[in-house]
């Protein structure tokens, strides 16, 4: 297991490695601490650590925001690089479902096919922890500020029933993400341990708020 771990670590750092700092290496190692401690958490068996380990590692690398940077990539996909490492067919379709599955976009008019197993459970919710409180924030603006997107306007207000076609394809100000996305992520979290994790973040993430909108008027 440790060289096929190796490996993956390798294939992320050489896809990810400059992307910017919202979607970079460092997201992904955070992402896999976090399910590996849910996991441990939640009591998951050792045999479902690879499972976990490897769908943390690969998440991303196939990710649509960045699709410029992966046409041009020589590196493989997630689903040929279990392939190449001949990892077991029901190892595979397992960290598959978790990928496939496990983006925000997935649920949205709940229509997600992915089936919600232990590992994906604590795999999503890692991804959605790093989403949100301090980490959430900083992330957030480093995406939007490396695609221009304003930081708020008053006159552009949050869309709370996206489709998921709306949720890819058009663009919204900083502020209007935290409603349109994070402060609903506390509540979509799968496992115990994600949801006893998410309350202070989310907390983190609405005192924020608060501090932001009293700077934008003047009151502070």
């Amino acid at each position: 297991m440790g060289a096929v771990v190796k490996a993956a670590e390798e294939l992320m750092q050489k896809v990810m490695g400059n992307w910017d700092s919202s979607h970079d290496p460092f997201h992904v190692y955070r992402v896999r601490s976090l399910a590996l401690s849910l996991a441990a958490e939640e009591g998951l068996l050792p045999e479902s650590r690879q499972i976990v380990e490897l769908a943390a590692l690969l998440h991303d690398i196939d990710d649509h925001k960045y699709a410029s940077s992966r046409e041009k990539r020589a590196e493989p996909t997630a689903e040929e690089f279990l392939t190449q490492h001949q990892i077991d067919p029901v190892k595979k379709e397992a960290i598959m479902n978790i990928i496939h599955g496990m983006g925000f976009k997935e649920e949205l008019n709940s229509m997600s096919k992915a089936k919600f197993t232990p590992e994906f459970a604590v795999v999503q919710d890692a991804d959605r922890l790093d989403a949100i409180g301090a980490i959430g924030i900083g992330r957030s603006f480093t995406f939007a500020g490396a695609r221009n997107c304003p930081m708020y306007d008053p006159d552009i207000q949050p869309r709370m029933n996206l489709t998921k076609e709306e949720y890819t394809s058009t663009n919204t100000t900083t502020i209007n993400h935290f409603h349109e996305k994070l402060l609903k992520l506390k509540g979509m979290m799968k496992s115990q341990a994600g949801r006893r994790r998410a309350e202070g973040r989310h907390k983190f993430m609405l005192q924020f708020l608060d501090q932001f909108a009293e700077e934008w008027s003047g009151k502070l």
